[in-house]
């Protein structure tokens, strides 16, 4: 079957889970019988915890100052079993299947289908009455975005795993509504007494100048007029597929107006724009490694200034933040069409944390996890904290307003000053704390800027597709079905723009997309949005 290797993780728990199951647990702690808890304990006790970090951050979590003063503010002290991402959700998935289970896992990483199946198993428990009974913060959160326990609640009527919540703008001016920002050279453009294209022509005569016209003035032609790498979300060029028609995003799926799920690389817009992007190629316009560097080869010519346009999330990770690249505007396309296709992402992870089925300290546990998602400390779980006269602070406290206040980085990396001090938990951060809780990160701020100014009054569609919860069943089908349909899309999408045949191939295409499941994925995907929407 081909969604084997998806629910190998989860199939692997639950056999071995059977063989471990009649052992003394020892990888989670004794019955406290502690009822009626409140903060800070007169005693300290220990729970049991499985996570994961950066290798920038302490092999210790608990020399972190977040977790130092979360100690002292429960009395609860966490033993942590914390392994490196790199090996996390192995080292996670051997821990599960020996039967021999922590309390809890903290920044889980777990799908969909994952919790599906641990829960099935008895591996976690649910947790909704957990949240009702003992979790004031989570619940205040709920009761005031009831979307998100829709979101995290199973087909089966269950909650089973804590979210990770950040609220960056929202509707169309949400931080995640566009991934893939085209960064276009403006010094080059000033250089050679060039407009701002506003049309996918314009474009391509703005290419072509800076293939032909030396504007780094060393004498070579070694300029790249424009890159990207193919099928990489934020660095894919997929914005540029909104010049003609619906457009296209990383999973290849919008919803119309009307409320209709639309497979983009369907669409008679998506051959046209593969079509433009195989004319630019022809042109030698387009860098010849767009189709097979990595980010470690995209990055240098970046730095290096070689490109006259490239798409990423965020130039200050690829040519840095200055003035020589600026934001290109959405172009028109042959028939005046100028529209940003939205992404379907959004600050939301369904399995931040889960309960194992060996915990014997419920109340203990959810009112310890509840402390997570107090507005103060989600911003820090976030992003960092504040004090720490050992590592960089990513804020300062302001006593008197109560409030986080993020500082300058100082040129420092943000990903690498977050890492380090940061828990990657379960938190909530909404939008109204800005401002009242903490202030925006600066890069943040920025682009939410941008994503209003220049972004938004060219989006059409009205909707997204929501992060649905389907049943194991259902995601039995769409993984089986994605494996093979997906990975086709994305091989024609890199021959056609270096071959030019999309044209020809166009209705051949369309009947192996049928082959492999097309109207079946579409019908599926409907069903989830349409309950979604009830």
């Amino acid at each position: 079957m081909k969604h084997v290797k998806k629910a190998a993780g989860a199939a692997a728990i639950a056999a071995l889970l059977l063989s471990g199951c009649t052992s003394k647990n020892v990888a989670s702690s004794e019955d406290y019988e502690l009822k009626d808890i409140s903060f800070p304990l007169k005693e300290e006790v220990t729970l049991k915890f499985i996570t994961q970090s950066s290798p920038l951050a302490p092999k210790d979590p608990n020399e972190k100052l977040i977790y130092k003063r979360l100690e002292e503010k429960t009395g609860v002290q966490i033993q942590w079993k914390n392994y490196t991402n790199d090996v996390f959700a192995e080292k996670r998935n051997l821990a599960m299947a020996s039967g021999d289970l922590p309390d809890a896992i903290m920044d889980a990483g777990y799908g969909d289908y994952d919790l599906l199946k641990l829960a099935k198993d008895g591996a976690i428990i649910p947790v909704e009455e957990l949240i009702e009974r003992h979790m004031p913060n989570l619940k205040k959160v709920l009761d005031s975005s009831p979307e998100y326990k829709a979101m995290m609640t199973a087909p089966d009527g269950h909650i089973y795993a804590f979210p990770w919540i950040e609220e960056l703008g929202t509707g169309k001016e949400n931080i995640h509504s566009v991934d893939d920002f085209p960064w276009i050279n403006k010094e080059w453009l000033n250089k050679l007494a060039l407009e701002m294209p506003k049309t996918t022509e314009e474009l391509k005569q703005v290419l072509i100048a800076f293939k032909t016209q030396d504007p780094n003035g060393n004498g070579k032609a070694d300029e790249i007029p424009m890159s990207f790498i193919i099928n990489h979300g934020g660095e894919d060029p997929a914005f540029l597929f909104g010049a003609f028609g619906l457009g296209d995003n990383w999973d290849h799926t919008v919803v119309s107006n009307e409320g209709k799920v639309i497979l983009t690389a369907a669409e008679e817009g998506y051959k046209d724009a593969i079509m433009y992007f195989s004319d630019l190629y022809k042109e030698g316009l387009i860098d010849v490694e767009a189709f097979e560097h990595d980010w470690n080869t995209y990055l240098a010519k970046g730095k290096d200034e070689r490109y006259g346009m490239y798409f990423t999330w965020d130039k200050a990770n690829i040519t840095g933040m200055n003035e020589k690249y600026d934001l290109m505007p959405p172009v028109a396309g042959p028939d005046g069409t100028v529209n940003v296709a939205r992404t379907n992402g959004m600050g939301f992870d369904r399995g931040r944390m889960v309960i194992t089925s060996s915990n014997k300290n419920l109340e203990l546990t959810a009112k310890w996890i509840d402390q997570l998602y107090d507005p103060l400390q989600s911003v820090q779980n976030n992003w960092g904290t504040y004090g720490d006269d050992k590592q960089q602070n990513i804020f300062e406290y302001d006593e008197a307003a109560n409030m986080l206040k993020h500082l300058p980085l100082e040129g420092a990396a943000p990903v690498e000053v977050r890492q380090k001090t940061s828990i990657n938990g379960p938190l909530a951060i909404l939008d109204e704390y800005y401002g009242s809780v903490t202030t925006k990160p600066d890069d943040a701020a920025w682009r939410l800027d941008l994503m209003k100014e220049v972004m938004v009054p060219h989006m059409k569609a009205e909707n997204t597709y929501p992060k649905v919860f389907f049943s194991l069943e259902e995601l039995d089908k769409l993984s089986s079905i994605e494996a093979d349909l997906f990975a086709y899309i994305n091989r024609k999408r890199a021959e056609w723009m270096t071959n030019g045949k999309a044209e020809s191939e166009w209705k051949e295409y369309l009947a192996e997309l049928d082959r492999l499941g097309l109207q079946e994925w579409l019908e599926i995907k409907q069903t989830g949005y349409d309950r979604n929407q009830q």
